[in-house]
């Protein structure tokens, strides 16, 4: 009742609840450690693509895609970019490294026509982080102080990843908006900011007034990209239908909270660093598919139980051409864990997989999948979150036979060899998701699409 005795006018039954919730969002998110191929998979994805979006992480990552047998390296920019229709969207959870952003555009340019005109395709959320020289200075600098205290690093990237997010939730850090607005308010706090890891780092070197011009240098051709990215994701989910794309980067096992800490990156990777990286409702998340290596590979130091350190990783790591995009280094290589895989699946709610690489088991004469982890004797349901436990685990084995034969030319399951169906069957069953692509090769046309 109001105060005039007047009731209040009805609201309608369920009416108010009856909006769909617009455009639905593909997710793209890796299943290991990274390095799994998700840039193959969103390249296929982006060619009827409207919107791809990077929604975490920097610099740190790196996507490889190969078309008309170019090889485009990709690290923040999304990798979808390459469609010359596809409008990239760097989401407020990225953290972004202006002079590396220009390169990257600026070498793929080069290498072919892909990337013709992307600083009119690119929209970059106002309200994600920026990347210093000094942050990855200190990166460097945190990197060779891990391994003279404790006798090893973390293996970062030395991109300045985990220090702008270290400033990102100390509250002062800078952000795009902060870059575009007022400069003079921008100088005076990155002169503080820099002064504070001046402190923490005596031997760090700080070119403060060269900083601040090449920073000034970079306003006029990033303006025009940077957008109030929780309104222009609100409008492209409400507006008319869209093939809306996420590609993560890093993946499940990296993931701040939910990885190997601490051997991890510094970003949520996983489904919800989807959220929160984009500024969108759940409710519009709709396929979420997780991108999985046919065996497992892992970049730098940290906890691998299905590790091959001998024969069988090499010729992995050979086969694969193992190699880090972003650091060069190699990587480690052993047989695919599935207890993995169900931890990943466990946080994502995966709805399909990519089986990517296949063809690199071509030669092995048997093939293992670690199916449980074993501890004091008995077998674990979970996955452990302590180091130094998973480090103790003994992983229970399935054997299969291989096929022996080159499958790089298979463009059908049928074509598979029956010993390659039956791995790819036997994952399926295991996890509990089906299997929606098989990759068998590097380029575009060897991807076998299941359904």
């Amino acid at each position: 009742m109001s105060e005039n005795g007047a009731s209040a006018p009805p609201v309608p039954n369920g009416e108010c609840a009856a909006r769909p919730p617009g455009n639905k969002v593909t997710v793209v998110l890796g299943a290991q450690w990274g390095d799994e191929g998700k840039g193959k998979l969103v390249d296929l994805l982006a060619q009827d693509a409207d919107i791809v979006c990077r929604c975490q992480g920097g610099n740190n990552a790196g996507h490889t895609v190969v078309v008309d047998s170019v090889e485009y390296d990709f690290h923040l920019l999304p990798s979808g970019i390459i469609n010359p229709k596809v409008i990239a969207f760097i989401g407020n959870g990225v953290v972004i490294h202006l002079p590396g952003l220009f390169e990257e555009a600026e070498k793929n340019v080069k290498k072919g026509k892909g990337l013709e005109g992307w600083e009119k395709r690119l929209i970059i959320s106002d309200r994600a982080h920026i990347v210093f020289d000094f942050h990855q200075a200190a990166d460097g600098i945190q990197e060779q102080q891990r391994q003279e205290q404790a006798g090893k690093n973390l293996g970062t990237t030395k991109k300045g990843i985990g220090p702008v997010y270290s400033s990102k939730a100390a509250r002062s850090g800078l952000r795009m908006c902060d870059l575009v607005s007022d400069f003079g308010e921008f100088s005076e706090r990155f002169k503080v900011l820099a002064n504070q890891y001046k402190a923490i780092y005596p031997t760090l070197e700080i070119d403060l007034e060269g900083e601040l011009k090449k920073l000034k240098g970079y306003i006029e051709r990033i303006k025009p990209m940077v957008r109030d990215g929780v309104y222009f994701i609100h409008e492209a989910l409400r507006g008319p239908p869209k093939k809306i794309l996420v590609e993560g980067a890093n993946a499940a096992l990296l993931d701040i909270d939910f990885g190997t800490y601490p051997f991890v990156t510094s970003s949520n990777c996983t489904v919800g660093g989807v959220c929160t990286g984009l500024g969108m409702p759940p409710q519009n998340v709709g396929e979420v598919y997780g991108v999985v290596k046919a065996y497992t590979t892992r970049v730098g130091i940290g906890a691998f139980p299905t590790e091959q350190d001998n024969e069988i990783g090499e010729l992995l790591q050979k086969r694969g051409k193992e190699v880090g995009v972003t650091t060069g280094r190699k990587r480690r290589c052993g047989w695919l864990d599935l207890v993995l895989l169900r931890y990943a699946h466990m946080i994502n709610g995966f709805t399909a997989l990519a089986v990517m690489k296949l063809d690199i088991l071509d030669v092995f004469p048997e093939i293992k999948v670690g199916v449980a982890y074993i501890l004091n004797g008995e077998i674990i349901p979970y996955f452990p979150a302590n180091q130094e436990v998973l480090n103790k685990v003994e992983v229970q084995y399935e054997t299969f036979p291989g096929w022996d034969t080159d499958i790089s030319n298979a463009r059908t399951f049928d074509e598979l060899p029956v010993n390659a169906q039956n791995y790819v069957r036997f994952i399926e069953m295991e996890l509990g998701i089906p299997v929606k692509w098989i990759g068998v090769g590097k380029s575009r046309e060897s991807m076998i699409h299941m359904f």
